[in-house]
């Protein structure tokens, strides 16, 4: 009998934080997104008198609205442990990142570890399934000039010339620096049957803790925003480029994210809402690659993707079995770094935010009381 109270207490507390939780997101989404948009749209003089201001300051707030999503999962425990290469010393340099896709939580795991990379997350550019753009962060992405992919046969050819457009048109015109992409298409409890019957049907490896990845969205990417190499790979098809584009370096890096969770458990949207899942740690694994070393060319470029996740798939299979990533070449241990956030300034943030809610309510009343 006590031990059935006490799992009813345990039960009911959870229930509870839960409720204050989803009630206190709900109220951060009404107050931070619809300020997000007002503050751009007030904004809108400068947009034609100094785009690259605007978009700076739009990239300060897009940071911020992350920085909110962030402390989600930082207030319920769930924070992330960083192994391999650091990242932190081309924040500043031009890298596509490519991230193994087990669930939703990826996004929000990516949205806390980049927070520490300088100026990586407001200039970053996102590739997601276009069902995003549904949702409470659908507009700030759009707005933000993020991608909206859609999957299957049917799209394939016309989404990737449509991504090729939309990089010509926005990435280097809104000084963008990271593009982040799952290469997979999908999570990967709904991709592994079909990869794997892929992959014996072409004598290709049999994977378990990822899927083969396509090559499309890959290839667009880097034959579009990769200048001339000194191995003789071109940046794109076409010759005419704008002045802003001729300015950029191109790509300078190939960044290799692989994501484990504990237990081979994922974290999804949900435990970040309801935050009824235990502290966690969530393990980052980077590994960096010069854009010299990986090819253009389609049957090059598939090979060496697919040796990427051949060896996202040993790093995984190490991590379930130790609890710890394999050390790099050379060494004995692997060293891992904690990922930490500033409570104060995530507190100035959620401030700030709420403050912004407060502002425009009562600008919009007083143009109601105005107007009627």
């Amino acid at each position: 009998m006590a031990q059935l109270l006490d799992g009813a207490g345990k039960l009911s507390w959870v229930l509870l934080k839960s409720v204050i939780r989803f009630v206190f997101m709900f109220f951060n989404n009404c107050v931070a997104i619809p300020s997000y948009c007002l503050y751009l749209l007030l904004l809108q003089p400068l947009r034609i008198w100094d785009s690259s201001a605007f978009w700076h300051i739009e990239g300060v707030m897009f940071k911020w609205l992350l920085a909110m999503v962030s402390s989600w999962g930082w207030i319920a425990s769930y924070t992330v442990t960083e192994w391999g290469d650091d990242v932190r010393d081309i924040s500043e340099e031009e890298a596509m990142v490519i991230v193994n896709h087990q669930s939703t939580g990826d996004v929000c795991t990516l949205m806390m570890c980049l927070q520490d990379k300088g100026t990586v997350v407001r200039k970053m550019m996102w590739l997601m399934d276009h069902v995003f753009k549904y949702t409470n962060f659908g507009l700030v992405s759009l707005i933000h000039g993020d991608f909206f992919i859609r999957q299957g046969k049917a799209h394939r050819d016309k989404q990737l010339v449509y991504l090729r457009e939309h990089l010509e048109k926005y990435y280097h015109s809104r000084d963008r620096k990271w593009i982040v992409l799952f290469p997979e298409g999908g999570f990967l409890r709904k991709r592994r049957e079909t990869s794997q019957v892929f992959a014996k049907k072409n004598s290709l490896p049999h994977l378990t803790h990822v899927t083969l990845p396509r090559l499309g969205a890959t290839h667009v990417i880097l034959k579009t925003l990769t200048a001339q190499q000194e191995n003789g790979s071109v940046g794109s098809d076409t010759s005419t480029r704008n002045q802003t584009v001729n300015k950029s370096k191109g790509l300078q890096w190939v960044i290799d994210v692989t994501i484990a969770y504990p237990k081979a458990k994922p974290m999804d949207i949900q435990t970040w809402i309801f935050g009824y899942r235990p502290p966690t740690v969530t393990h980052v694994h980077y590994r960096m690659y010069p854009i010299k070393e990986v090819p253009v060319e389609a049957e090059a470029l598939t090979n060496w993707l697919y040796q990427r996740f051949v060896e996202k798939e040993e790093l995984l299979a190490h991590f379930y079995d130790t609890g710890s990533f394999p050390p790099p070449e050379g060494q004995k241990v692997a060293a891992s770094r904690q990922m930490t956030l500033d409570p104060v300034w995530l507190c100035m943030v959620q401030s700030f935010a709420f403050a912004s809610g407060y502002m425009w309510y009562n600008v919009f009343q007083y143009l109601y009381c105005c107007l009627f």
